[in-house]
């Protein structure tokens, strides 16, 4: 008899626990930003509520400013897959056609990309194991 109460007890406690977990990740499931390189957010068909962040390389020739009202449309590439991508305010220092970005925002329903934050990458020559990885896998670049 003592044997199966503390059998129950263990049960309850491991579904406590497993309920728990899930509260946390789904509370975290909102705040979790998501990064994708161009080519990856095509394939993954994402909702156009989704924030995520986008990563690639502002295209060459792309970049429109409009200085009066700080609107900002260029298009991000990984150098296989481009989208267009729309950003109101002010641009790092270091932004600049065929410099390496992550941008923050949610893709639209026509493909293009609603910015909400811009980061350009301080030294070209840096990229992160995983994006270097992913671009070599493209065959966009070597990996070293």
């Amino acid at each position: 008899m003592k044997q199966k109460k503390k059998l129950g007890f263990i049960c309850f406690l491991i579904v406590l626990l497993g309920l728990a977990a899930a509260f946390v990740l789904y509370a975290l499931k909102k705040n979790i930003n998501l990064y994708y390189t161009p080519t990856q957010a095509v394939a993954e068909k994402l909702a156009a509520t989704q924030k995520l962040r986008l990563g690639g390389f502002v295209a060459e020739n792309s970049l429109d400013i409009d200085s009066q009202t700080l609107q900002v449309n260029f298009v991000i590439t990984d150098y296989k897959t481009q989208i267009p991508v729309h950003y109101q305010g002010e641009l790092p220092n270091l932004f600049r056609e065929k410099q390496g970005v992550v941008v923050t925002g949610h893709l639209n329903a026509n493909g293009s990309f609603e910015a909400t934050e811009i980061l350009a990458k301080h030294d070209e020559k840096y990229m992160p194991k995983p994006v270097r990885e992913l671009l070599a896998e493209q065959g966009v670049l070597n990996a070293r």
